[in-house]
């Protein structure tokens, strides 16, 4: 129990003290939730569900059933922890508006894979981007089975043109947690590419999303 433990090894008491950067990941979930259940510690309840989400970036991917699915997280603490996943994403997002998503594209990966990680099915989604390459919105324009999904270059091309966008970035999710592109993912992303560019819009990148880790189709050269 926390309260056991000498007040300089105490997360609350450490991070004052040494800063949030000196605390491992189930320390400053602890600090979230702040008391454990009976027989078990915060520090055990927080290492817990670490666990169970596989690390922290699965934790930030997880939705409110996954975390059901552990003991001692009942609809507050779900809500919390909710709460600073989509806090998270909109930092994330504020970033890519106010800059050049290719001034830090570990950031458009990480903004990515909070967004389309960790999902039982595929999904598509478009980042749209203005004249700057500044994040105009996000959707998620196609959900499909755990091995394709239906994606109308149509649909996307209107989708563009409402939010008047000069370029975007393709984006899909891998649930086997593979980020690696198929053949598929190829011939979609150059049949994207080419009605796309009858608009004259620009496909910056195609990012597929697996579990902790993210593929740059551009960076691959397969743009």
């Amino acid at each position: 129990m926390i309260k056991s433990l000498p007040a300089e090894q105490r997360p609350r008491e450490r991070l004052l003290a040494l800063g949030p950067a000196a605390l491992a990941d189930a320390e400053l979930l602890a600090l979230l939730l702040r008391t454990g259940t009976r027989g078990q510690g915060v520090l055990a309840l927080a290492a817990q569900l670490l666990a169970q989400c596989r690390g922290l970036r699965g934790l930030l991917q997880a939705d409110a059933s996954q975390l059901a699915a552990v003991r001692g997280i009942g609809p507050a603490r779900r809500a919390e922890l909710m709460a600073v996943m989509e806090l998270a994403r909109r930092a994330l997002a504020q970033g890519l508006r106010e800059a050049p998503v290719f001034e830090s594209p570990a950031r458009v990966k990480d903004y990515l894979a909070l967004q389309l990680g960790g999902l039982g099915h595929e999904v598509f989604a478009v980042l749209f981007l203005d004249a700057q390459h500044r994040m105009l919105a996000f959707e998620r324009l196609f959900a499909g089975t755990l091995a394709q999904t239906s994606v109308h270059p149509r649909e996307v091309v209107k989708r563009a043109l409402a939010h008047n966008a000069a370029a975007v970035v393709l984006a899909h999710n891998h649930p086997s947690g593979v980020a690696e592109p198929s053949r598929a993912d190829e011939h979609l992303t150059l049949a994207l590419k080419g009605a796309l560019a009858l608009v004259d819009v620009r496909v910056l990148d195609h990012v597929v999303v697996g579990c902790g880790q993210c593929c740059s189709m551009a960076e691959r050269g397969l743009l």
